[in-house]
C-alpha cells in the first residue's frame, strides 16, 4: 500500500500521534479547572453548613473576618504568600500550582454569593456532607491532571524534603498551627473540621484512582497501566 493511500485511509503516524496528544491535553486541561472549580464549591459549602471548616478554612475565615475582605480573596493572597516560600525551599511551580491559587478562591467567593444562608440543622448536616463529598472530588480531578501540587501541598512536601521529617509530621504540624492560628481570629472550628480530617485522606485516595489520566500510547512509548501507581497517594 502507498503513502498516499495510508494517509488516506488512517491518518499518517505523525497527525495519529498529535491528535492523541492533544486529547491528553486537553482532558487533563478540563480535570484541572473543573477540579479547582469544584474545589472552591466544596469549601463554600462547608462555610454555608456553619459546622466547622477544612484546616486551611480555619485560617482563611479567620482572616477575613478580621480583615473586612471576603473568604475568596484571603485564599488567593495566602495562596500567593505560601507560593513565595516555595523559593527557599526550592520547590518549582506548575501550571496547576499557579491556577490553584487564583481558580479556588473566585470559585469559592462565585458560589457564596448564590449559596443561601442555612439555619437548622437538618439542612446544615447534609451541607457538610456535600462538602467533604465534593472536596474529594475536587481533590481528585485536580491532583490526577499531573499539572503540579498547590501551593499548600507544596510546602508540604519541600519542607519534608528539607527537614527529612515524614509527610505526616509535616503535614500535621502545618495543619495544627493553621487550625490554631484560624481559630484564634476567629475562624470556625467544629466537628466538620474532625469529619473532613478523617475522611478527606480516604476520599481524596479513591478519586485519584477514578480520575488518574494515563500517558498516551504512541508507537515510541511502552503501554503504561490505566491508573498509574504514582499518581496515586498512599494511606
Amino acid at each position: 500500500m502507498s503513502q498516499s493511500t495510508t494517509t488516506t485511509l488512517g491518518g499518517s503516524p505523525l497527525s495519529i500521534a498529535s491528535g492523541l496528544h492533544g486529547r491528553h491535553l486537553t482532558r487533563r486541561l478540563v480535570q484541572l479547572y473543573v477540579g479547582l472549580t469544584l474545589y472552591g464549591v466544596s469549601s463554600a459549602l462547608l462555610v454555608r453548613s456553619g459546622l466547622g471548616l477544612e484546616p486551611w478554612g480555619v485560617l482563611h475565615q479567620g482572616l477575613a473576618e478580621k480583615s473586612g475582605l471576603t473568604i475568596g480573596v484571603v485564599t488567593i493572597a495566602i495562596g500567593a504568600l505560601v507560593l513565595l516560600l516555595w523559593i527557599p525551599i526550592r520547590q518549582r511551580p506548575g501550571l496547576g500550582t499557579v491556577s490553584n491559587v487564583f481558580v479556588i478562591g473566585l470559585a469559592m467567593d462565585g458560589a457564596l454569593a448564590l449559596l443561601p444562608e442555612v439555619h437548622g440543622l437538618a439542612g446544615r448536616i447534609p451541607l457538610l456532607l456535600l462538602g467533604i463529598l465534593l472536596n474529594g472530588v475536587a481533590t481528585g480531578l485536580y491532583i490526577a491532571a499531573r499539572f503540579g501540587p498547590g501551593p499548600r501541598d507544596g510546602l508540604m512536601t519541600g519542607l519534608h524534603r528539607l527537614t527529612g521529617r515524614s509527610i505526616r509530621l509535616v503535614r500535621t504540624a502545618i495543619e495544627i498551627a493553621v487550625v490554631a492560628t484560624g481559630f484564634l481570629l476567629g475562624g470556625s472550628v467544629g466537628v466538620g473540621t474532625v469529619l473532613y480530617a478523617l475522611a478527606i485522606g480516604p476520599l481524596a485516595q479513591f478519586f485519584l484512582r477514578r480520575f488518574a489520566v494515563p500517558e498516551p500510547v504512541t508507537s515510541h512509548t511502552p503501554v503504561a497501566p490505566a491508573t498509574p501507581e504514582h499518581a496515586i497517594l498512599r494511606p
